[in-house]
């Protein structure tokens, strides 16, 4: 028996609509989205990106991390 198909559209990779050539480690308001509260680098399924564009995200947020303009972790307050 087939399973019928739910319809589900696959978000987009935001990079690639807007045709963006590189991805710059010193704009953090643009790499704040791909981290969680903690500040873990969120994954592809959940971010969205193509797989070309999440290896650029996440080699800049790193480079971003490394430069101390953002932080590695942060404290959460229970």
């Amino acid at each position: 028996m087939i399973r019928p198909t739910l319809g589900f559209s696959r978000r987009s990779c935001k990079f690639c609509e807007e045709k963006t050539r590189d991805i710059d480690y010193k704009d953090v308001a643009t790499l704040k989205r791909y981290t969680t509260e903690v500040g873990k680098i969120v994954g592809r399924k959940k971010s969205g990106l193509c797989a070309k564009h999440q290896r650029a995200v996440t080699a800049a947020i790193k480079r971003s991390r490394f430069m101390a303009l953002m932080p590695y972790t942060v404290k959460v307050e229970y």
